[in-house]
């Protein structure tokens, strides 16, 4: 079955069981994912509905540090809830040192030799850990690597 029509038999169990978040949140991601479609005017593969879906979560993230700078714990609370139901049709999401490992690789591969190969690495790096690692997390670690060369 694709991701999308996961998402919407989901949609159908949280309107059953009345869980608003989770229909909230599936309904504002299949819209996204609509719009996609309306953007390339073909329907969504399952990369690009796991795009959607990481992009969606990362807005979540950036909502969450916001909201905790600004004290509103009744907001982070909404938006972990949120990002939580999100996660769930995410792939597992690669730990540190998985991403140190892919990130070594990459800085092999483009034959990087400090800080300036950042761009080489990175868009080398990216397409392989799309929706299994947090991109600024990705981000950092490869400026680690470079800056200790």
């Amino acid at each position: 079955m694709a991701l999308k029509d996961t998402l919407q038999e989901a949609l159908k169990e949280a309107l059953k069981q009345q869980r608003r978040t989770e229909v909230a949140t599936l309904r504002l991601v299949l819209s996204e994912i609509k719009n996609a479609e309306i953007a390339q005017q073909k329907p969504a593969d399952d990369d690009r509905v796991l795009e959607v879906i990481a992009r969606e979560a990362k807005r979540r993230r950036e909502s969450i540090e916001a909201f905790r700078q600004g004290n509103r714990p009744d907001l982070v609370e909404r938006e972990e809830a949120e990002l939580a139901v999100l996660m769930s049709y995410l792939p597992e999401q690669m730990g540190r040192e998985d991403i140190l490992a892919a990130a070594r690789q990459a800085v092999d591969a483009v034959g990087a030799r400090g800080p300036g190969d950042k761009g080489k690495v990175m868009s080398q790096l990216m397409p392989q850990l799309k929706g299994k690692a947090d991109g600024r997390e990705v981000s950092d670690i490869v400026s680690e690597l470079l800056a200790g060369d």
